[in-house]
Parts: structure tokens; sequence; C-alpha cells
């Protein structure tokens, strides 16, 4: 039977390692500021998202046509952003400035 590890896949397994990260430096610096740690953590995976969708250099590459410019990387690391903002447990909050009562 396969671990529930290997069972996950890569895209999740990267993300609870990037969760874990944040929690580890936490529990490590207790009075560190969780946001600093968590706009570091941001500007990393920023930077490797970037670095992974370089485009090869072939100006008629169909597969790097999506990531062919910088503004193109831009809208499409700002599209799978705001995605995953969107579907994350923590987007809405019960103390928005926005909710209502009734």
């Amino acid at each position: 039977m396969a671990s529930s590890n290997e069972e996950k896949s890569l895209f999740d397994r990267a993300a609870d390692e990037a969760v874990a990260l944040g929690n580890r430096l936490l529990d490590e610096n207790p009075d560190a500021d969780a946001w600093e740690i968590a706009s570091g953590l941001l500007a990393g995976v920023v930077h490797f998202w970037l670095y992974t969708r370089q485009p090869c250099g072939d100006p008629g590459c169909e597969s790097c046509a999506e990531v062919a410019t910088a503004e193109q990387r831009l809208r499409q690391l700002l599209d799978e952003t705001r995605q995953s903002a969107e579907e994350s447990d923590y987007y809405h909050t019960p103390y928005d400035s926005n909710v209502g009562t009734a």
C-alpha cells in the first residue's frame, strides 16, 4: 500500500511543504512577525515560479508562447495566485470588514 505522501500530487506536496516551513519558522521564532515570514515565503515562491517559466529562447516555440514576455508571465502568475487565494479556506473570514450581520 502506498503511503499518503506518495498518493498526494506534487502540487499538494509542494503546497504542504510551504505551509510546514512557515509554521516551523514561526515555532522556531516565537517573537517573529508572521506577516514577515509569509511575505518571505511568497517572495521565494514567486522567484522560483518565475525561474521555472522562463522561455526556452526559441522565438517560434509554441510551448513557450504563453510565457514569451515578462508581462505574460506576470499575468499568468497573478491569475494562478488569484485562483489559489480564492480557493483557500482563509480567503473569507468572519472578521472581513465587508461581512454583513443578520
